[in-house]
């Protein structure tokens, strides 16, 4: 394995704006064979996770305090949140899985963790259904792609 390319490929797939849905392709590109692909492509999109599942719910109570229609929109939200509560946490992880398998611009783990946040979900709640999520768009994007290459004569 090449290391270097291997790196690359985790962090492409770990950043905000590519994830898996960039980092898969590229590590097709560099080589690699369509296993090793998913899984360094999958891992890199998880990476972050954590983090983001730990910091996020940290940044929700903090835009109460904004001022102004910023600060009212998020009093606002965060109040109809907790009226809802209980239908969200029944649902909101099968939402999550489902939004993060969408292989779309914007519904990957970073936006799915952030929507954890709002709706409230605890991060243990949130973990699995997103690395699920992650693995099925990363199964669509690997097909996608080797559709394409085999279209184009890859």
């Amino acid at each position: 394995m090449r290391w270097s390319e291997a790196l690359l490929v985790l962090g492409v797939s770990a950043a905000p704006l590519s994830e898996l849905r960039g980092g898969l392709p590229l590590a097709l590109g560099l080589g690699f064979p369509p296993g090793t692909s998913l899984l360094l492509a999958l891992l890199g999109n998880l990476l972050p996770l954590p983090l983001l599942l730990w910091g996020w719910p940290r940044a929700v109570p903090w835009l109460e305090g904004l001022p102004g229609a910023l600060g009212r929109g998020c009093r606002a939200y965060l109040a109809w949140r907790r009226r809802r509560a209980r239908a969200l946490h029944r649902y909101g992880p099968w939402f999550l899985l489902a939004f993060v398998a969408v292989p779309l611009p914007g519904t990957g783990v970073w936006t799915g963790s952030l929507l954890a946040a709002l709706l409230g979900l605890p991060a243990r709640r949130a973990a699995l259904p997103l690395a699920l999520g992650a693995l099925l768009a990363g199964v669509l994007v690997l097909l996608t792609s080797l559709g394409l290459f085999r279209l184009f004569g890859g």
